[in-house]
């Protein structure tokens, strides 16, 4: 009866997931909206959203909360998005909320719908493994430093620590503590790209620090895809 109810709980859930990646695709691809989305620089993209009114403002919320676990666009993309709908200040608010509740959603997802299928996906990303072990017992130290660092995805992040034994507490107070930087990072990089004449020295200085994090991040992966193979040794 138990082995019968979580494989029912698995077709739903699959069933679920699937009806989701369909209407996704239809969207992107079969609609006129969706292809004018899809295939726009950002400048293109801003201004066919913001041409939507109401529906564009939807549609740039919905755009930063697929594009943690669907990151078929750059952020720092979406985030300029919202920064020519809203403004930069309430972009960026718009932003940063809507990426935390993101995070908070598939960290549930993670632990209490796809455990299983979660746990294979991590296995083919080697820097993930220790990052994970390091979570159980570090938890709030390493999303914080996950959230800091570009190069790690973000709906990885968010994966592992549904699937190790992360307090939702630790999680929930360094990915709120951990995006604020960064997400403020690409809004202000967005919003000057937008306005290159006026801010092209501070978007110097703002992609010089970008590309820092970056440099960082890779290094800190490798380190951590070298701690792997030596733990299989």
């Amino acid at each position: 009866m138990v082995l019968k109810n979580l494989l029912n709980k698995r077709v739903l859930s699959w069933t679920i997931l699937l009806v989701l990646l369909t209407g996704l695709i239809y969207f992107l691809f079969f609609t006129r909206v969706g292809v004018m989305l899809t295939h726009s620089n950002m400048h293109q993209l801003s201004e066919n959203v913001k041409s939507l009114g109401i529906y564009g403002q939807i549609i740039g919320v919905l755009m930063v909360f697929l594009q943690t676990f669907f990151p078929f666009i750059p952020f720092v993309v979406v985030a300029g998005t919202n920064v020519a709908i809203f403004g930069f200040k309430d972009g960026f608010i718009v932003n940063y909320i809507t990426s935390v509740l993101s995070a908070v959603s598939f960290f549930y997802a993670a632990r209490y719908y796809g455990h299983a299928w979660v746990t294979r996906k991590l296995q083919r990303f080697p820097f993930l493994i220790p990052f994970s072990k390091r979570m159980e017992t570090h938890g709030f130290l390493y999303v914080l430093l996950g959230r800091f660092i570009p190069v790690l995805p973000s709906s990885a992040i968010n994966l592992a620590a549904g699937v190790t034994g992360t307090r939702f507490g630790a999680f929930l107070a360094a990915t709120v503590i951990g995006k604020l930087p960064i997400i403020y990072l690409e809004s202000l990089i967005a919003h000057d790209l937008f306005h290159f004449r006026k801010y092209k020295d501070r978007l110097l200085l703002l992609l010089l620090i970008f590309a820092l994090l970056i440099f960082l991040g890779h290094w800190f992966q490798k380190k951590l895809s070298s701690k792997s193979e030596d733990d299989k040794k």
